[in-house]
């Protein structure tokens, strides 16, 4: 004989219930009486709600509406009373590349990627901190709705957006923090929000540094890349609109008056058409750190020469996925082989905070050419990185080591 198990009836609830306790042949079977069961299900599961017996509606990884690392999502440009520190924000424009096609879906990609991170994990080995814990409001605000049709729109609806989102009052006023350099560079003296821009093609740096210009005036730059992105014109540039390019905004921004004379390219290693491209890069306000220059100088040296480099001065960093190579990262639309290795471009990016940021991007994330999300995971690590990295003082101390080795021999 055996009584029925508070699971077991629970189980049989969507079935009749025997009437008779005991049948011929079988053994004696004690039934719980209805009442009790109506009682059971009453106190237990149709009397508490979700939020009273779960708690809150936490999304997994793989569930809930698409924000980047599940932060706090506002259609930021129509939402006037958002208020924000750091806005992520996208910008799904690719109608200016040389190549291939497919970066207006890197946003998507790229917040895709940050599925598995989240406020509440965010603290990392190398960075010793979680940027979402040092005091500053982070929003995801969205996508800015370029046109596809036709570019010159699309450069002004991209200006225009990210000025809007410049111009916000800040969340949290902190004078103490790092993110109060802001006040000190610009023009009216006023603290303002800063943008990670999640690209795109790299065509969306221009209407960035005309943003940035009404706000600080001329910015350095740090550019991460395989290409040097300086060049006058494209062949076959035929009007004034078809010089702008995913390859030529730089010199447009030279022309423009944009950016100091103290800006730096990391990660070079494109073809190019001889010595006269190098000229003409530096005429733009460019030094050039190459690809093979952390073989033969290392990381350490490489980050030095970039702080130097840009010094004092308002820094605007730009990242194009392509500086990571392409069989690590092969979703982008001007893959060069030979590249840094994702880990590298995050030891540099980490050597980078304390410097005086104003904004970051990252930029050619064509998902069209990813395998396994491998290029959207890297992208939405880097974008942690620089959210550590505007909110740091300075780059984090290196580990030591856990003790002396010891010979078990």
């Amino acid at each position: 004989m055996f009584r029925l198990s508070t699971v077991v009836v629970l189980a049989v609830l969507s079935r009749p219930l025997l009437i008779s306790s005991h049948r011929p042949g079988h053994h004696h079977v004690d039934q719980v009486p209805l009442a009790d069961i109506q009682d059971f299900t009453k106190s237990n599961a149709g009397g508490s709600t979700w939020l009273e017996k779960y708690g809150k509606q936490i999304d997994q990884p793989f569930t809930g509406p698409l924000s980047f690392s599940h932060l706090p999502y506002s259609r930021c440009l129509e939402d006037e009373k958002a208020e924000f520190d750091i806005a992520v924000l996208g910008m799904p424009f690719d109608t200016a590349v040389t190549y291939r096609p497919g970066a207006r879906f890197g946003p998507y990609a790229i917040r895709s990627g940050s599925r598995r991170q989240r406020e509440t994990r965010g603290y990392t080995l190398s960075w010793k901190n979680n940027p979402y814990e040092l005091g500053s409001k982070i929003m995801d605000c969205g996508d800015v709705p370029v046109s596809p049709f036709d570019n010159a729109l699309a450069v002004d609806q991209m200006e225009v957006a990210y000025s809007t989102l410049l111009a916000r009052p800040v969340a949290s006023n902190d004078t103490a923090s790092s993110s109060a350099v802001t006040r000190k560079f610009a023009k009216d003296g006023k603290q303002h929000p800063r943008i990670v821009s999640l690209g795109g093609d790299h065509t969306i740096v221009l209407p960035i540094l005309r943003s940035l210009n009404k706000v600080y005036g001329p910015v350095s730059v740090i550019h991460f890349d395989a290409h040097l992105d300086t060049w006058p014109a494209y062949p076959g540039t035929s009007t004034d609109q078809s010089r702008v390019t995913h390859g030529t905004f730089f010199y447009l921004a030279h022309e423009e008056g944009l950016m100091t004379n103290s800006s730096v390219h990391a990660g070079i290693r494109c073809k190019l058409t001889g010595m006269a491209d190098l000229e003409n890069d530096a005429s733009v306000g460019f030094q050039l750190i190459s690809t093979d220059d952390i073989d033969d100088y290392g990381v350490t040296a490489i980050i030095k020469r970039i702080r130097d480099r840009v010094g004092d001065s308002p820094v605007y960093l730009s990242l194009d996925i392509d500086v990571i190579d392409p069989g690590l990262a092969p979703a982008t639309g001007t893959p060069e082989a030979g590249g840094w290795t994702t880990r590298e471009v995050k030891r540099i990016i980490r050597g980078l905070a304390g410097l005086n940021f104003v904004g970051a991007d990252i930029v050619e994330v064509s998902p069209a050419y990813d395998n396994a999300e491998i290029t959207g995971i890297a992208a939405a690590d880097i974008v942690h990185d620089f959210l550590s990295m505007l909110l740091s003082s300075a780059p984090p101390a290196p580990h030591s080591m856990w003790g002396p080795a010891k010979d078990e021999l």
